[in-house]
């Protein structure tokens, strides 16, 4: 988007451009210009960078909107996972235990409107003739609009949030949560990933039935459906070795180069 910004129209009109002698090359380098324009029509009729600026807005909307949501939800009384702070949310009109986690929810309604700004400018623009027409002017009030987005407060927002990372702790301690593992761990050894998803539903809906998490099934039980379950399997039974070696698999690695012979 830089790139289409980065023009200087000086001398540009509606219908063509000036015949008065101007230097452009000359003021485009004193007014930090790369280039000027070509085409005096494309000159005064483009906004593709207004598009692609609304764009890239609606794009950060939609990315915030999401973000919200997780925090509304986990924000409940059901979850408990964060709480927002008191200067970025109000109490309840009806109930005084509630805070209502606002800067998000607004943050999540306001995205309607970068959609709707960008829809504007794209109408607008789609049955003009070449050169300069008077509904550009509806530019301006879509990019403005635009422009006023919840970047600063929502950044503001985020430092301020509480993490209640006990609560999220003991969520994430559910043993059923490690199913992917065991299927990992019967592919490593050498089972196909179709078998051993296949062997690691029977074992959830079996853990159901019985009321027994995964890590409780006892391993008789799980050589049953496969006997390549050994007792090392206990081992997998823990979130943070889980998510340790997720984060492995994704950081790239260190080429570690051969050593260096010494001259004989």
């Amino acid at each position: 988007m830089q790139g289409r910004t980065d023009i200087l129209p000086l001398g540009s009109g509606a219908l063509a451009g000036s015949t008065i002698v101007l230097d452009r090359e000359l003021i485009a380098r004193e007014l930090g210009f790369s280039r000027v324009s070509q085409n005096s029509f494309d000159a005064v009729g483009d906004r593709d960078f207004v598009c692609e600026f609304l764009f890239c807005l609606a794009m950060i909307g939609m990315h915030l909107s999401r973000l919200s949501e997780d925090l509304i939800t986990w924000n409940t009384h059901e979850f408990g996972f964060v709480e927002f702070s008191d200067a970025f949310s109000t109490g309840s009109s009806l109930m005084p235990q509630k805070k209502n986690p606002d800067m998000a929810e607004l943050t999540r309604g306001k995205t309607g409107r970068l959609y709707g700004n960008l829809l504007s400018i794209l109408t607008t623009l789609k049955a003009l003739r070449p050169s300069y027409n008077r509904d550009m002017q509806e530019d301006k009030e879509a990019l403005f609009d635009s422009v006023r987005a919840a970047l600063e407060v929502f950044s503001a927002m985020l430092a301020k949030i509480e993490i209640n990372r006990g609560r999220m702790k003991a969520a994430a301690s559910d043993p059923n949560l490690l199913a992917t593992d065991l299927v990992e761990y019967l592919v490593k050894k050498g089972t196909p990933f179709r078998e051993a998803h296949e062997i690691v539903g029977k074992l959830v809906a079996h853990g159901a039935k019985a009321k027994l998490p995964l890590n409780q099934i006892p391993i008789a039980e799980l050589k049953k459906v496969s006997p390549l379950f050994d007792v090392d399997v206990a081992n997998l039974f823990d979130v943070r070795r889980s998510l340790a070696a997720r984060l492995q698999s994704v950081l790239p690695r260190r080429e570690t180069s051969p050593p260096r012979s010494r001259a004989g």
